[in-house]
């Protein structure tokens, strides 16, 4: 435990299963065999299914992802905390009401089209840096490109293009940004009600600003939204969003012009505590000008994961639908459970009470990625068996129960060998384009599986009569592609056929055709009311802290103690922090302080030695690293439509420590 997670990174990959044995507290190798007969003997003794967790990372592919979903399903339950849960589990709860998909709607081809394109709490050159080539491009084209961000980030407002020979060897960079949005933490609803009530107030004068004929056909709720947006002060609008009622004109003006909008977004609108419903207002912007369903316009969450959509595609959901189940009744030919499962808080929380005795982790670093970490390592503590299948080692392999497991996988990269014949994988990406992906190299050593195998072989050693031909999926990945087809028809059909297409294809997005696939067949524009985001924290001492990445990390892994877009170098635990505030504290600079969460469970939270950095953060706003700073962030303290915890506006307040006082 005393080893940092870049140091774990660093020990390579996992090339043998492991088990560990508590006699010499060490894990010591163990045959596949004897890993997957322990894992099918603690699921058989338990007292019910729903005492086990299983837990999907993005990283799983599709035929492996489906497979878990119905290796689950026929054990019986629906408890599927997944990554998603924590970042992009608004869109997939939040939008559907709206919209009626819990997707984005745009393409890339979309950038080539779009006349205005706004980028709301996203860092596109850290955390999605091939998507900064569309932006390029656009500006080159002369589209404005709107950011809207707390922490101004190099490579949003300037970016140096790898493929530009010229500008790579004269150290030059293209500007992207054509108006900066430096807004409040929490600031995006008043934001985007500011922009829409300018909208309706030029409307009120009588120009035409609205797309009538788009609304009038495909939407309701469209006076609702007027009343509420109307009802809005001024003065309050530029108080929570931290801009000013200038700067927000300007924006609407630019949205207004375009013709074809395209709005993207990351976990800056997703982790708060109105998360999804904050979603369903960036829908009603878009609406306003008939934004679906035309070239160059739409919704666009950036997704970090590579298949973190497609596993929510093929099944691993916590709260699946009726008509879903009622297919994978007829395909396979059990009863799958009907009641919902947990979801990654709800997990958590049934460990805590005793009530889940087994967790097994299909990739993913879950104890790292999760809210409160001691409380998260006291519940996963307290398990009879946990399984973490991984490519290399984990803080999750160190905080484990009673018995525990390390299973080796194949990488993306390798080559996938079986009786039929060589095999690949498909994702979907955040675009909704399923692609193809074949391994290369040959696996790092003998004794690592493919995930489908690993799922395949879990079950059989669970299910010994199970209704489901896992030695033909394990050997045979077009089977299981043939089968996810038969529980998809509308978006799978001809799913092997399909795949072999050079770039492969996009699943069909009804809104795009300006289908809505609601319970009332239209688009509904759904009212939120008032402008927070997050529940009120009357304080005087609060401010509101952001968890981010680094540029040299992906979700947790830690690739070095570098943050070279910021300049920060060999340390982490930092605090981001307006100097104006930080004088307003009497703290030096670079003072050392403390962090401590404002909470009403009784639960101390408190986080010592961070090292205050001055930054152009809004006032009354913090940023630090993800995952160190998880320790502050409540179990309790998430969107309650979606399950996503609140990471980016913890309610915290800061003490001086010692000989840190200017």
């Amino acid at each position: 435990m005393a080893q940092t997670d870049y140091w774990l990174e660093m020990q390579g990959r996992l090339t043998e299963p492991m088990r560990y044995d508590a006699a010499t507290d060490h894990y010591v190798p163990c045959s596949w065999e004897d890993a997957f007969a322990l894992i099918g003997r603690h699921l058989q003794a338990l007292d019910s299914p729903h005492q086990a967790e299983f837990y999907t990372s993005g990283r799983t592919p599709n035929e492996a992802a489906f497979l878990y979903s119905i290796f689950v399903r026929e054990f019986g339950t629906n408890n599927f905390p997944d990554c998603s849960n924590m970042c992009h589990e608004p869109t997939s709860r939040g939008l559907p009401p709206a919209i009626g998909v819990g997707k984005g709607t745009i393409v890339l081809q979309d950038f080539e089209h779009a006349e205005a394109i706004f980028v709301i709490g996203q860092n596109t050159g850290t955390n999605s840096p091939r998507m900064m080539s569309n932006l390029v491009e656009a500006r080159k084209r002369g589209i404005p490109i709107v950011a809207v961000n707390p922490m101004p980030e190099r490579a949003l407002i300037r970016f140096a293009e790898p493929q530009d020979v010229v500008q790579m060897a004269t150290f030059g960079s293209t500007a992207i940004t054509s108006e900066f949005v430096h807004i409040r933490i929490g600031g995006d609803l008043a934001l985007i009600k500011g922009m829409m009530k300018v909208m309706f107030e030029r409307e009120a004068q009588g120009e035409r600003v609205l797309d009538h004929d788009f609304l009038s056909e495909h939407t309701v709720g469209l006076e609702a939204l007027r009343e509420d947006v109307m009802a809005q002060d001024w003065d309050q609008i530029v108080q929570v969003s931290g801009i000013s009622e200038a700067q927000i004109r300007r924006c609407a003006e630019i949205y207004i012009r375009s013709n074809a909008t395209v709005i993207c977004y990351g976990m800056g609108l997703t982790q708060h505590q109105y998360g999804s419903r904050l979603l369903q207002q960036v829908a009603n912007l878009l609406m306003l000008r008939g934004n679906f369903g035309k070239p160059g316009a739409g919704i666009g969450p950036i997704r970090g994961h590579s298949n973190v959509q497609g596993d929510r595609t093929v099944g691993i959901d916590e709260k699946p639908k009726p008509a879903y189940l009622d297919r994978v009744q007829q395909v396979f030919g059990f009863d799958p459970p009907r009641e919902h499962g947990h979801h990654v808080v709800e997990s958590i929380e049934a460990m805590l009470a005793g009530s889940a005795r087994v967790f097994i982790g299909l990739g993913g670093n879950f104890i790292r990625a999760v809210p409160d970490t001691p409380r998260a390592y006291e519940a996963m503590r307290g398990l009879d068996l946990t399984v973490g299948i991984a490519t290399k080692l984990n803080r999750g392999h160190l905080v484990h129960g009673r018995d525990a497991l390390i299973l080796p996988v194949v990488a993306r990269s390798e080559r996938i060998v079986m009786p039929a014949g060589e095999q690949f994988v498909t994702i979907e990406d955040a675009m909704s384009n399923v692609t193809a992906s074949r391994g290369v190299l040959e696996p790092v050593s003998a004794d690592v599986l493919p995930e489908v195998e690993i799922v395949c072989r879990m079950a059989m050693a669970t299910l010994p009569h199970s209704k489901v031909d896992w030695m033909r999926c394990m050997h045979d990945y077009a089977s299981i592609r043939a089968l996810i087809a038969a529980v998809y028809p509308e978006i799978y059909t001809g799913f092997n056929e399909r795949i072999q297409q050079p770039h492969g294809f996009h699943l069909d997005i009804p809104p795009r055709r300006r289908v809505w696939p609601t319970p009332n067949g239209k688009a509904n524009i759904l009212v939120m009311p008032g402008l927070d985001v997050d529940d009120p924290v009357h304080d005087p001492d609060m401010l509101r802290l952001a968890t981010v990445r680094s540029h040299d990390q992906y979700n947790t892994t830690i690739y070095s103690y570098n943050d070279r877009y910021r300049g920060v170098y060999n340390d982490r635990m930092v605090l981001f922090m307006n100097i104006e505030d930080r004088l307003a504290r009497g703290l030096e600079k670079e003072a050392l302080v403390s962090l401590e969460t404002i909470s009403r469970d009784g639960v101390r939270r408190r986080i010592e030695g961070l090292t205050v950095l001055d930054y152009p953060m809004p006032r009354g706003a913090l940023a630090g690293y993800y995952p160190e700073l998880n320790p502050l962030l409540p179990l309790d303290y998430y969107d309650r439509i979606s399950g996503t915890p609140a990471a980016k506006s913890i309610p915290v307040r800061m003490r001086a420590m010692a000989a840190a006082i200017a």
